[in-house]
């Protein structure tokens, strides 16, 4: 570094929570949709809450004076944030914009959930995680242009209560990378081609922010460590190459800090260390320190800031942390000036420990909370290990050779002593689970032959052409989490309860009945959340009370914990899939959430590997079909919305984790007869991605999202050879909106000109539980609608 460049802290964070500790945000965001606060009174609660969560940091460690705390605040998501900054807004939304290309609040949001025709930006997950991000629609006609100053004016309001904080922003490569070509782009367009036209706006940003004082400013670029991005690596590469040696060339800029987080850089490495930029970003949880550096690399990393994440911003566990403090010292034998910080933003887990009052689990003896470090918590232990590294207190340090460092050492030890004392609790290792684990052979995880399952099914069903079935939940009504409270403050018996339950699942039945869906559902009222609601159930898994992350906008869920080895007690779901069975002469699906998809959606334990506890789980939900089908369900549907979310970022990765991830599926699914059909559902995903792994998965049934992308997936579909049944989602129900018969008509005229009509089932992308009644009837009519329009134009094919 130059001598004009500022010191960077010696510990920070890559993020933040920034929903609030009890949901302040979502709670404000949903009223001002509602139109019951105004656009003034949101801007205040989220001014209250970005200014609570810089006293807190400071609270818990980081410096107020030195760039430690980044301003990572969004109304929404970050890539909106990006776009709506860069002036990146789709034509169809021209007229929300004033004529600087500037959108307020409502224009905001109306671009990530639509209005009327207007469809909302596509969304998909964000790298291996369970966030959902808005892709950006970039084309040859985005004029880009600095539209909106937010990031200048939030760092302007942390300057005036005493803070200086570090502005955060999308870095340029990951946000073209990211994005989608517009419908205007020709063909062998991508939005990297804009690069040169966007670069000058992140220039004037940089300016703008230095003259507002900032020292300090971090570009996000995960793009970097990911493989799977659909782009060449040589084009990335190169693009990151171009980006930040314009970048870093600018004069009067703050200084640049390059975030690389959900992996190792590899040959982003050599890349970035030649451009002027001061600091890089290692993710150290998932990646290692760098080795084998030629002199080059290692010369350019010696002049920069190494900023070392070793704590883990993916997961809830305390961690080693003399391990973290270890990983972190290793980075100081490549350059003298060193940070310690979290391996990701902490968007991705709950605010603080001593929120939960009493962490409940079934079978757990243990102190669990001495075992977590949510975001707090692991704000606390940068500190510590930020400390550690300016004292030299590291392990294996002379006691007492360093003012502070005997203190700092015993916290590391009090670290290793709840680590040993997690992994020796009861409940840990269960030796009948590993026992039948152990024991299984080959033919567990095998069906049989499809087409003897199709002839079984149609006998036994009798589904006409293009049958027609939701995903799953029906809207959870303000009634029916008052019922839930109740019950949990014990307001209600569970019988008092039960009976509200049955109640709305025969007012759901009679719904759908009289719309004429062809195979029905319960609606899942009894059910907080699609995971949660099994790791109530299941030993090995404790929850929380107020453990809420983001998932998506105002959308946010509670990871279980899994903290142990898993087995069912009890059936979990036979009671009210047979009483609903009993209530319709219709086929009712049996509905379980899939093994990938309960530790996606967990905290899992990270004390062996993940496809051992995915076998683990899926013995579990194994014995749960079985009893379904016992008891006479004979349509069961096991949810796997995030398989492609869990694939690994690295190519050398992907084998292992296809492999155990299908195999849990199937281990799950391969107990019953030829004539009970089983779905999956997948859903906000690149699915070309994972189409062979889909195949394998050999459900009979598939249904995935299709509609924000209008029906792109079909073209992935046609050239795979994907012969199995198929349901590409023709309602949106991450949007308000209510598609019309026309919109639907289109989009399974589409679905049909890829796909042979006998494999298609139409269905919503997703289930229905964040939707209010009035426009899910309508949506579902229109839907039969369409339907039976397209039945009548369309000759029905013949059994193949």
């Amino acid at each position: 570094m130059t001598n004009s460049t500022p010191a960077f802290p010696p510990g920070t964070i890559l993020g933040y929570p920034r929903i609030g500790r009890r949901r302040e945000l979502k709670k404000a965001v949903e009223a001002f949709w509602a139109g019951t606060i105004t656009a003034d009174e949101l801007e205040s609660t989220a001014a209250g809450l970005r200014r609570a969560t810089r006293d807190r940091l400071a609270e818990l460690g980081l410096g107020r004076r030195d760039s430690s705390i980044p301003e990572t605040f969004s109304f929404y998501d970050q890539m909106l944030d990006a776009a709506v900054t860069v002036g990146a807004v789709p034509p169809r939304f021209a007229s929300l914009a004033d004529d600087d290309g500037a959108i307020d609040l409502a224009g905001y949001f109306t671009i990530a959930r639509g209005v009327g025709e207007h469809a909302p930006l596509e969304m998909t997950k964000w790298f291996d995680s369970n966030y959902h991000y808005l892709v950006p629609e970039i084309g040859p006609e985005t004029v880009f242009a600095l539209a909106s100053d937010r990031i200048v004016r939030e760092f302007e309001e942390a300057r005036e209560t005493g803070f200086l904080t570090r502005p955060v922003i999308v870095g340029p490569v990951t946000f073209l990378a990211l994005g989608k070509a517009s419908d205007e782009a020709p063909a062998g367009y991508r939005p990297l081609n804009r690069l040169d036209d966007l670069l000058p706006v992140y220039a004037t940003l940089l300016d703008r922010l230095s003259v507002a004082g900032a020292e300090w400013v971090q570009l996000d670029e995960p793009a970097l460590v990911s493989e799977t991005i659909d782009v060449a690596r040589a084009e990335l590469l190169g693009a990151a190459e171009y980006a930040y040696s314009t970048l870093g060339a600018l004069t009067g800029r703050p200084s640049i800090f390059v975030a690389a987080p959900y992996g190792s850089l590899d040959d982003a490495l050599p890349i970035l260390a030649a451009t002027p930029v001061e600091a890089l970003g290692f993710d150290l949880v998932r990646g290692d320190v760098p080795n084998g550096l030629n002199d080059t690399v290692a010369s350019a990393l010696a002049g920069k800031t190494l900023v070392a994440g070793v704590i883990d911003g993916h997961n809830i566990w305390r961690g080693n942390l003399a391990a973290a403090f270890g990983a972190a010292g290793a980075l100081a034998a490549l350059s003298p000036s060193v940070s310690v910080s979290t391996s990701t933003s902490l968007l991705h887990v709950p605010h603080d420990v001593d929120d939960e009052s009493g962490l409940g689990s079934r079978g757990n003896d243990g102190d669990l909370a001495s075992w977590l470090a949510f975001a707090d918590q692991k704000v606390e232990q940068v500190a510590v290990l930020a400390r550690g590294l300016t004292a030299g207190a590291g392990p294996g340090a002379a006691s007492g050779a360093t003012s502070g460092a005997d203190a700092i050492r015993s916290e590391l030890d009090a670290a290793s002593a709840a680590l040993a004392a997690r992994l020796a609790a009861p409940g840990v290792r269960d030796g009948a689970v590993r026992d039948r684990a152990a024991s299984l052979t080959e033919a567990d995880f095998s069906r049989g032959d499809y087409a003897a399952r199709v002839a079984a099914q149609e006998a036994a069903l009798g589904l006409p052409f293009l049958p027609t079935t939701t995903i799953g939940s029906f809207p959870q009504t303000r009634d029916i989490r008052r019922a839930r409270a109740q019950l949990t403050r014990g307001e209600l018996s569970t019988g008092e309860y039960t009976a509200l339950m049955r109640a709305e699942i025969a007012r759901v039945v009679e719904l759908q009945e009289e719309i004429g869906l062809d195979v029905l559902v319960h609606g899942e009222p009894e059910r907080n959340d699609m995971v949660q609601y099994f790791a109530e159930n299941l030993d090995g898994f404790a929850v929380t009370e107020n453990g809420w992350v983001q998932s998506y906008g105002s959308r946010c869920t509670r990871p279980s914990i899994l903290w142990g080895d898993v087995s069912r007690p009890k059936p979990i779901t036979v009671e009210w899939s047979t009483y609903t069975q009993g209530l319709t002469d219709k086929p009712v699906k049996g509905m379980l959430t899939g093994p990938v998809t309960i530790l996606a959606w967990s905290f899992v334990r990270d004390d062996q590997p993940l496809g051992d506890t995915a076998r683990q789980v899926a013995l579990a939900l194994r014995d749960e079909i079985h009893d379904l089908e016992a008891a006479g369900i004979r349509v069961v549907q096991v949810d796997e919305p995030a398989l492609r979310e869990l694939l690994p970022l690295k190519k050398k990765d992907h084998a292992d984790y296809l492999d155990w991830s299908v195999g849990s599926f199937r281990l799950a699914t391969a107990g019953v007869a030829e004539a009970t059909q089983v779905h999956t559902h997948l859903c906000y995903s690149e699915f070309g991605v994972v189409i062979d792994a889909i195949r394998k998965l050999d459900a009979d049934v598939t249904s995935i999202e299709a509609a924000r992308s209008r029906m792109e997936v079909v073209g992935d579909i046609r050239s795979s050879g994907f012969d199995h049944g198929i349901g590409p989602g023709v309602y949106d129900i991450h949007s308000p909106r209510v598609p019309s018969v026309a919109e639907v008509t289109e989009l399974i005229e589409r679905a049909l000109e890829g796909i042979p009509g006998r494999q298609v089932w139409i269905n919503p992308d997703c289930g229905l539980k964040t939707r209010g009644y009035a426009e899910t009837v309508a949506s579902l009519k229109n839907i039969l609608e369409a339907t039976r329009a397209v039945r009548a134009k369309v000759a029905v094919p013949l059994p193949a």
